[in-house]
């Protein structure tokens, strides 16, 4: 279901005054918090101290005094000044502004007077009009369908937290099957909610899961063939567990969204194919098949590279910067992540004959889903 006309209207009126309602509630609900939550009135600069390394790094350190009006506790509404250092760069520290809202923490009150520090940045306002603005632009874009996907988005969302928890309560024990039956639920729903129970959201359901496990298997057959030679696990920073199961957690994962991108979109032709032209051969839907995959094989890997350029910049960065040579910053920021990215592309490939195959078998002559939709 799409909307128009009036309707759209009307739920942009809706969703803008739903806006402004949790834009005035998250600015105002600092009573909500147990920690004591404070808003900047006054920005002083005390001082400025330029700093190099030995790596010819430049950067400022900057002491500012701000002064503080609580928002909530029994202290409400009394100002203190509070000390603040950060850098320019402000890789490890942050600057504050006149109106920022902050977390305080060490609050105490001695012979009348309040101390405290400051813990870090109030963020609510940000997060929740950020989540509003994506709920927003799926119904008024997406309608019936947007909604849909923000609801397999929730689920999912909340599935994984569930399986970090009974990683974390197990030990690590388990987290290999914990994950990849995660994986299949993360599967399931998502076509359920988006495709709905149908012929459809079965062939997507089987093709994702058989181009993602050969995937995982034949890349993970290999690194073991090649005894994990370029591969750094030391370099999953603070990672308490073993480390090898986790990294192929996190591969199947990966690879997931990949092939059901690219298993889907072959789906939803091929049926529409087989629609348009119910004698369509299982030789002509297997073509026709390749075809869409050769379509969207560039763009989706290109777009997963790109995921993976921009989250492993800044640490990249960091370490050229303090003087470590190019072989070393692969070898702990990219090597992980770029055989991660190598596997989501075996898994893409592989995922357009399978698929392709699949739905031939499936929907065409003599298949056992080639009736009409």
């Amino acid at each position: 279901m799409k909307l128009k006309g009036y309707q759209w209207w009307l739920w942009l009126g809706v969703m803008l005054l739903v806006g402004m309602g949790l834009f005035l509630f998250t600015k105002y609900d600092a009573w909500l918090y147990s920690r004591p939550v404070a808003v900047v009135a006054k920005v002083d600069t005390t001082s400025r101290q330029r700093q190099r390394d030995q790596f010819k790094n430049t950067d400022y350190l900057v002491a500012q005094r701000l002064t503080v009006r609580l928002l909530n506790t029994k202290h409400r509404g009394r100002t203190l000044v509070v000390r603040n250092h950060y850098t320019v760069s402000q890789t490890m520290s942050l600057r504050y502004q006149r109106g920022n809202q902050v977390f305080l923490s060490q609050l105490a009150g001695k012979r009348g007077r309040l101390s405290a520090m400051v813990s870090g940045m109030k963020r609510d306002v940000v997060i929740v009009m950020l989540v509003w603005l994506v709920v927003t632009m799926l119904v008024l874009m997406m309608g019936s369908a947007g909604l849909r996907a923000l609801a397999s988005l929730v689920a999912n969302t909340a599935l994984f937290i569930l399986a970090i928890n009974f990683d974390l309560k197990w030990q690590g024990r388990g987290v290999l099957l914990l994950f990849s039956l995660l994986a299949g639920t993360f599967t399931v729903i998502s076509l359920l909610l988006i495709m709905g129970p149908t012929r459809k959201m079965l062939a997507a359901f089987l093709a994702t899961l058989a181009a993602t496990t050969v995937a995982v298997s034949l890349s993970w057959l290999l690194i073991t063939i090649t005894r994990e030679r370029g591969l750094y696990f030391e370099s999953m920073m603070y990672v308490t567990q073993v480390q090898r199961p986790l990294f192929i957690a996190e591969t199947i994962l990966g690879s997931l969204g990949a092939v059901m991108d690219v298993s889907s979109d072959i789906v939803a032709t091929l049926f529409e194919v087989k629609r348009l032209q119910p004698a369509a051969t299982r030789h002509q839907l297997l073509g026709a098949g390749r075809q869409v995959g050769k379509q969207v094989m560039g763009p989706l890997a290109n777009v997963l590279m790109l995921i993976f350029a921009a989250e492993m910049l800044t640490s990249s960065v960091l370490f050229l910067c303090n003087g470590n040579s190019w072989g070393y910053t692969f070898s702990m920021t990219m090597s992980l992540g770029i055989t991660q990215s190598l596997v989501c592309g075996i898994g893409i490939i592989l995922a357009i004959p399978l698929t392709s195959w699949l739905m031939a078998a499936m929907i065409g002559e003599g298949g056992w889903l080639n009736e009409h939709d």
